[in-house]
């Protein structure tokens, strides 16, 4: 009788081991499916990931008169036939108060378009009502530092959007716009917490 129950008992442990083997496998099986399926589907390209870490600044330089002091200065607009503006070395609006940037298509070409936050419109609105007639020297550091535009204030804008064709090409037009569009989100980020 010892015998039938050591054998009843060495049986039952037995198949409770081979049902662990089973479950085992299956389970790691499962895991493995999650794991391989994240990689798959939720890994990004090297140039994704790139472009999700290109980083652009904007500023917005008023034109002054040139009056000899270290606070302006003469820069160079349009690379092919330079013209100098001379303008206030600070900026009134920096990729601080920017909301958005984006390339739009404009007669003949395109252009970048910068939508600016409520302070930053605010600030655009005070400057184009006060000071038109002056330039605004439009300057971005992307792989590079360059003065890009100095449109003409002829109007007043009021809603806080700035249109302006840059001396760019169109890849970098875009390369700006995708470094501004992932520092604002960075800062839309970090300011959620």
């Amino acid at each position: 009788m010892f015998a039938h129950n050591y054998l009843y008992f060495a049986i039952t442990i037995q198949l409770f081991n081979q049902n662990m083997m089973l479950l085992r496998s299956r389970s790691f099986n499962i895991y493995f499916l999650w794991v391989l399926a994240g990689l798959l589907t939720g890994c990004k390209t090297t140039e994704e990931k790139k472009k999700s870490k290109d980083a652009s600044t904007i500023r917005l330089h008023l034109e002054v008169n040139a009056d000899g002091t270290p606070h302006s200065g003469g820069v160079p607009i349009y690379r092919q036939q330079p013209i100098m503006v001379n303008v206030n070395r600070e900026p009134f609006l920096t990729e601080g108060e920017l909301q958005e940037a984006s390339v739009v298509e404009a007669l003949g070409g395109f252009a970048i378009k910068l939508q600016f936050n409520r302070h930053g419109s605010l600030v655009l609105d005070g400057t184009t009502t006060s000071y038109k007639g002056r330039r605004i020297g439009i300057q971005s550091q992307f792989t590079e530092s360059r003065w890009l535009a100095a449109p003409l204030i002829s109007q007043r804008l009021s809603n806080g959007v700035l249109v302006f064709t840059p001396d760019a090409t169109r890849e970098e037009a875009e390369r700006i716009v995708r470094g501004l569009n992932n520092l604002t989100a960075a800062v839309k980020k970090r300011s959620r917490f």
